[in-house]
């Protein structure tokens, strides 16, 4: 039996496919109480793409994302209450990232300087990207940054978070369907599209995520 506010157990392996899915996770709030995830994936099983979680004050939570097979896997992996297929664009110069998404979004943000945790993170990032190491450190991350790098899923999938790096942003701009969405803020209320929320501290994540989903049953 799981112990009350523990993650459920992951699937047997056996009976299930593990994807895995590489790049950079940025979490960011906004004065105007809109928060956005900022998914940047070089290498993923669908190929490359990058998509956006966001969701308002009132809590309406909406998904970018550019292919039709990437918004049906994030939103079965996900709760959301709206998904838009559309173009989602990252340029990055440096230390500033632009993302664009059709005339709905423009966002731009500047990353920051890695501190302490995220040397840490680097050097054991070898260790730190394997499902086994997640589920050993989340109770460490949910005690010193308030995130899970673990836990279930939607359709009967299971998640792990590998986290490889961390900075801090210092700065980010924001308009969403033509909407001034202010300053740089913390994330807060935390997001709620899955069994974690990002830290409540602005930042990007370097990150292999792996998801464990159920193998397809035979003639289906």
């Amino acid at each position: 039996m799981t112990p009350p506010g523990s993650p459920a157990p992951p699937p047997p392996a056996r009976d299930s496919v593990d994807l895995r899915f590489d790049g950079w996770i940025t979490g960011i709030g906004t004065a105007s109480g809109t928060r956005l995830v900022l998914g940047h994936w070089p290498h993923t099983p669908f190929g490359p793409f990058s998509d956006v979680m966001l969701e308002r004050p009132d809590g309406h939570r909406a998904l970018l994302a550019p292919t039709g097979q990437a918004a049906e896997f994030i939103a079965g992996t996900y709760a959301f209450d709206e998904v838009r297929v559309v173009p989602v664009g990252v340029r990055i110069a440096g230390d500033r990232w632009t993302v664009t998404s059709s005339r709905l979004l423009d966002l731009c943000f500047t990353v920051g300087r890695r501190g302490a945790r995220g040397t840490l993170l680097r050097l054991a990032a070898p260790v730190t990207c394997r499902p086994a190491f997640a589920a050993l450190t989340d109770p460490v991350a949910r005690l010193l940054m308030g995130v899970h790098t673990r836990g279930s899923a939607g359709n009967g999938r299971y998640e792990w978070y590998g986290a490889r790096d961390l900075h801090r942003l210092t700065a980010a701009t924001a308009t969403f369907e033509g909407r001034d969405l202010g300053p740089l803020a913390p994330v807060d209320p935390p997001v709620r599209f899955g069994f974690g929320s990002t830290p409540r501290m602005p930042c990007q994540v370097r990150v292999t995520t792996t998801v464990r989903v159920p193998k397809p049953t035979p003639g289906r």
